[in-house]
């Protein structure tokens, strides 16, 4: 009996790592264009406005692949998705690593989050069918923390690599990478039955299309959901629109810092946010309820998002000091998706948790974009933007992050309920 239970655990501790290691390449390509954002735009010609739209378009990719990837987990299960989506991100980092122009770079970035669109949803989809409840928030802080690295792969140690080989063949390399996921995948990840027992091949012949689509319906409706989806919708947005987008720019024309300076400063707040997953992950334990620990990662977040926009360039001391708070305040996003999941029953978890993820996603898309265009107004002499253009873009996005704060916390808190019950 010993041995079975150790063989279970094992089993069990594969899937999780494999699951957290696919998530790695998600948010490695999520994250990587700060890093070399400089040298795209100087060899590509490309435009405040385009730079915006080719980071951003990820996130579009991403967020309109959310309900149909919902529909997905539910009807043929977590494992198919991901090994499916393996080959789609293969495709778009060789095709990225041959782009001759920015139409096929933002052709690339599609694919890339089409691709790895399923590697935060399918393996917690996963979790919460197989583990118990109370243990959800920690194994999505620790799905966070691991696919992190990913973030810290996007600052630092890109920079070494495009500085050695070229970003180009970097992308191939990555390409590489996530080629042998899918092999890894196919390998450690073993499905739980449905709670019905049914496989998930038998989904389909029991739910119509129609059927599925109805129960995204559901889950929009259900209580609070709209309160989640705005506070979805800002939070990533936040973290990306530095550490993903504006941060290397800013870093370069503030700061004068080159390639491998600018990477090694976006490593600090990447790593802070690991740390950030795993403390956060467990509030909900301190404190009883979600709301608690969402609202301090959020109000202090906007907080720094004033003070970067009000000083402007900070002191060179107190840079590192900023960048590593900025990591781990926004690192509440572990304990806001298991307030999210929270909300649905079991039948409803990969859809609703999938339309919420389309929140952050498609806020990711939009904050981007738009923060293109709020810099591109400014002028540029020699492709340098102003201080003033990034001390708007970053005063406006911590004033987002507050309105949105004060909408969620309208939520229902399942974990207040409980206890006063």
């Amino acid at each position: 009996m010993t041995f079975f239970r150790t063989s279970a655990v094992g089993t069990a501790g594969a899937m999780v790592a494999t699951s957290a290691a696919a998530y790695v390449f998600s948010q490695l390509l999520r994250n990587c264009i700060a890093v070399i954002a400089p040298d795209l735009a100087r060899e590509l010609s490309i435009s405040a406005a385009e730079l915006g739209i080719l980071a951003s378009s990820y996130f579009f990719a991403f967020a309109a692949m959310q309900l149909p990837l919902g529909i997905a987990i539910d009807r043929w299960g977590p494992k198919a998705c991901m090994i499916a989506c393996a080959g789609v991100v293969v495709a778009s980092c060789l095709l990225f690593a041959v782009a001759p122009n920015p139409a096929v770079l933002i052709a690339a970035r599609i694919l890339m989050g089409a691709g790895t669109s399923c590697y935060l949803m399918a393996p917690l989809a996963l979790y919460a069918r197989r583990f118990p409840p109370e243990r959800f928030a920690s194994l999505a802080g620790l799905q966070m923390a691991v696919g992190s690295i990913g973030t810290l792969l996007a600052t630092a140690p890109l920079a070494v690599a495009a500085s050695a080989i070229g970003w180009r063949s970097s992308f191939v390399v990555i390409g590489a990478g996530m080629a042998l996921m899918g092999l890894l995948l196919a390998v450690f990840v073993h499905e739980p039955p449905l709670p019905d027992g049914a496989k998930h091949g038998e989904v389909k012949h029991r739910e119509t299309l129609a059927e599925s689509v109805a129960g995204i319906r559901a889950a929009a409706r259900m209580r609070s959901v709209g309160c989640l989806f705005v506070i979805h919708f800002v939070t990533h947005a936040s973290f990306v629109l530095f550490v993903g987008l504006w941060g290397g720019p800013y870093l370069t024309h503030v700061y004068g810092y080159g390639l491998t300076q600018r990477g090694t400063l976006l490593l600090i707040p990447a790593l802070t946010q690991i740390i950030g997953l795993f403390v956060f992950g467990f509030a909900d334990r301190l404190f009883g309820a979600y709301k608690p620990g969402v609202t301090i990662g959020a109000v202090s977040s906007a907080l720094l998002f004033g003070v970067v926009a009000i000083a402007g360039r900070l002191p060179s001391g107190l840079l590192p000091v900023w960048l590593a708070l900025f990591g781990f305040c926004l690192a509440y996003t572990s304990l806001m998706i298991a307030h999210g999941k929270s909300l649905f029953p079991p039948h409803l978890v990969g859809r609703g948790m999938t339309l919420l993820n389309m929140g952050s996603m498609g806020g990711a898309f939009i904050v981007q974009s738009l923060s293109g265009f709020v810099i591109g107004l400014f002028a540029a002499p020699e492709g340098v933007y102003p201080l003033d253009a990034y001390r708007t873009v970053f005063a406006l996005q911590g004033l987002i992050l507050l309105a949105a704060v004060a909408v969620y916390r309208s939520a229902r808190d399942p974990l207040t309920e409980g206890r006063s019950a």
